[in-house]
């Protein structure tokens, strides 16, 4: 029984509301030196056909011989997934025929695989959680890839991607929308980042989705499904989804059936376009592979396997809000990233967390996207965050000034108590030189006092105006009780 949407995720149609049913097959390519089934490299790029060897490029007596440290990621991601890991698989062959599977099947698992069923937590927004189901996870090897540009009359192919380790990951139709459907990439993303199975880059085809899409009144059976080939990008997904939600609307509204078929996402035109009637299991004959042995190992082994996973997402998120006392939207803004976590935690030791955590999300990360880089690279370390925030605490700088410390650290580097001393950029703490300038203010701004007095939220104006003839160095709680004081406020 799958769940029924919100009434605010539904579709409005012209005959009434719609809702969405969204399932999600995600093609992970395993970090591993070499391919599922041969030593060749597994390296992304490279001249075309340059990492294939003869048991990718299916020559004659060529036999597969399972690569390790695929299993290995395989059944780390399942840890990571919570999720039911089986201790004998079966590698089958899926087959079809396509210019760039030299094979004419593919090597893949089906009633048997790796890993069954798991789920997966989703923060949608700082309100809402849901819990996704994963139905299973099963190694596959990858194709080549067909190349139709570089010739008038010929396709080419290049087979470097093609037998390497895949991993997909297929989800419960458990998605009511595709804000939802975005938010469980990402945080799939996430975990097979942290766990280092997967490097997640969509960019380079290294994550993949496959997205299933029906509609349905809302408490009917599920409807008729179509399904959205490779979609590389998290924001593609969302849109492919919401286009052919609203294909499959206006089609069911017009009294029209939909087909179940293939389709693809065209971003540029905002529109999925029929690609080929959708197979079904049968279709692909599927039969165990005869020259590979079912894939056995014991419990010891996934336990061994178990206890080198690092801190995963979800518990790393809980441990900050017990440990440092983050709110919950803070804390998985945090670890969404296994670096930004460590980042935050180094500038956080043995200071305000909730200071720290700040100027991690508001000011790092907002500098970090807007130059388009990743916290690897940021030009502020973390022990300068750290010192900058020292320097708060210590009341040696006030806010203002640690933004301004912090635009110096990231664009010219160097140490931050030096920069402030070199610079004279301490905040002036002196009462009586503070009071001086809100004197000179008060005494120039004889109209704004009377308004004040009747609206107490002129305070602000005033505050601003003594900073800007202090130059952002005089202290905002001495500022701000002077200025009460003298104005009766």
């Amino acid at each position: 029984m799958t769940t029924q949407a919100a009434p605010n995720k539904l579709i409005s149609g012209a005959t009434g509301d719609w809702e969405v049913v969204i399932g999600m097959e995600i093609h992970a390519q395993v970090t591993s030196n070499a391919k599922l089934f041969s030593g060749a490299s597994a390296e992304y790029g490279g001249a075309p056909n340059d990492h294939v060897s003869l048991v990718d490029a299916a020559m004659p007596g060529m036999l597969p011989v399972i690569n390790e440290e695929c299993v290995k990621q395989a059944i780390r991601t399942g840890l990571g997934l919570e999720a039911k890991i089986n201790l004998r698989s079966v590698f089958d062959r899926k087959n079809y025929f396509y210019p760039d599977l030299p094979q004419g099947y593919q090597i893949s698992q089906y009633k048997h695989p790796i890993v069954g069923e798991g789920v997966v937590i989703v923060d949608v927004s700082a309100s809402e959680r849901i819990t996704v189901g994963i139905e299973r996870l099963h190694l596959e090897q990858d194709a080549g890839k067909s190349l139709h540009d570089l010739s008038a009359t010929e396709s080419h192919v290049d087979l470097n991607r093609s037998g390497v380790a895949l991993m997909e990951i297929v989800s419960k139709p458990d998605l009511r929308s595709a804000e939802e459907a975005r938010a469980y990439v990402s945080k799939l993303r996430t975990i097979l980042r942290y766990i280092g199975s997967c490097d997640g880059n969509m960019e380079q085809g290294s994550l993949r989705a496959d997205v299933n899409v029906s509609v349905r009144r809302p408490g009917a059976p599920l409807g008729t499904r179509c399904e959205i080939k490779n979609v590389n990008s998290i924001r593609f997904i969302g849109q492919a989804i919401e286009v052919e939600a609203r294909r499959q609307i206006g089609i069911l509204e017009d009294g029209g059936a939909i087909a179940q078929e293939t389709r693809l996402f065209d971003p540029g035109r905002g529109e999925t376009r029929s690609m080929r009637s959708k197979e079904e299991a049968h279709d692909y004959r599927y039969f165990p592979d005869p020259d590979l042995l079912p894939l056995e190992f014991d419990q010891p082994y996934v336990d061994a396997l178990r206890a080198q996973l690092p801190e995963l997402p979800d518990a790393k998120r809980a441990r900050f809000i017990e440990q440092y006392g983050l709110p919950p939207y803070d804390a998985g803004v945090l670890v969404m990233e296994r670096a930004a976590a460590d980042y935050f935690e180094e500038t956080a030791k043995g200071r305000d967390a909730k200071l720290a955590a700040n100027w991690v999300i508001n000011e790092l990360f907002g500098r970090l996207n807007k130059e388009g880089l990743d916290v690897t690279r940021s030009p502020v370390s973390a022990r300068a965050l750290g010192a900058i925030i020292d320097l708060i605490l210590e009341n040696v700088i006030s806010g203002k000034l640690a933004k301004d410390l912090f635009e110096i650290v990231w664009t010219e580097g160097g140490d931050p108590k030096e920069i402030v001393e070199a610079r004279g950029m301490k905040q002036v703490t002196d009462t009586g030189a503070i009071e001086a300038a809100v004197d000179a203010v008060i005494a120039a701004n004889p109209d704004k006092v009377e308004q004040a007095k009747a609206k107490p939220t002129m305070l602000g104006w005033f505050v601003g105006q003594v900073m800007k003839q202090t130059g952002g160095k005089a202290n905002p709680q001495s500022v701000n009780e002077l200025l009460k004081r003298k104005l009766g406020v």
